[in-house]
Order: structure tokens, then sequence, then C-alpha cells
């Protein structure tokens, strides 16, 4: 029983942290903006540009947090709009640094909502059909 509860608090605090971690993540590649010598105004500017990707996954946190499954289907249409938006710009391990915690995130977050709406039953919900 108390593994049961272990899982279950992992599975519920895992996509939080790490989208929390992946957003500080994200956060480093808006500093290179100071190093272009623009002028204050046009640094500010891009360096809140260059944040809009970090603030719309804290965006979906928000939402994500009380709510596991549009967290889950969010994080794996972000990823998948990281996809169709850069393909062919980079090189693979991009996409994978990218993509791939955005897949990680959305699929704990639908395992948490799955394990909180039908818990450890041994049955499948499908086999009730």
């Amino acid at each position: 029983m108390a593994s049961t509860n272990l899982t279950t608090q992992l599975l519920h605090w895992a996509p939080r942290v790490l989208c929390i971690l992946f957003t500080l993540f994200l956060s480093m590649f808006a500093l290179d903006v100071f190093n272009e010598g623009h002028s204050w105004y046009m640094t500010l500017l891009a360096f809140f540009m260059h944040l809009l990707p970090a603030f719309l996954v804290l965006l979906l946190l928000a939402l994500a947090w009380r709510h596991e499954v549009l967290g889950g289907i969010g994080y794996i249409g972000l990823g998948v709009l990281y996809l169709v938006w850069a393909w062919g710009r980079f090189p693979w391990s991009v996409y994978v640094i990218i993509s791939g915690p955005l897949f990680l995130i959305g699929c704990l977050y639908l395992a948490d909502w799955f394990l909180r709406k039908y818990g450890s039953s041994p049955t499948p919900p499908l086999a009730h059909c």
C-alpha cells in the first residue's frame, strides 16, 4: 500500500517539477540577447520575445496543475507544434532536447490523470464496454 501511495505521489509531482525545470532551461536561451549590442529598449523587447515559449509553458502548467488531462494533451501538442515549426532547421538532437521533455511531461500528466480517474482497478476501463 505504501508503494502505491509513493508511486501516486511521484506521478503527481514529477510532471510539475519537470515542467518548472524545463521552463528554466528554456529561459536560459533568452539570455543570449544581452550580447547582441542593441539599445536597452530593443534588448528588453528581444528578451521578452525570447521568453514567450517559457511563458507559454508556464501558462499551460497553471492550467495543468488542476486539469491533468488538459496538461497532457497540451504538452504533447506543444511538442508536436515545435516539431512542425522547426522541422529541417536544426540537427535531430535539438528536436529531442526540446520536444522530448514536452512529450515526457505530457505523458506523465496523462498517466497521473488516468491513475486518479480510474485508480488501480484490475480491469482497464475499456473492458467494461
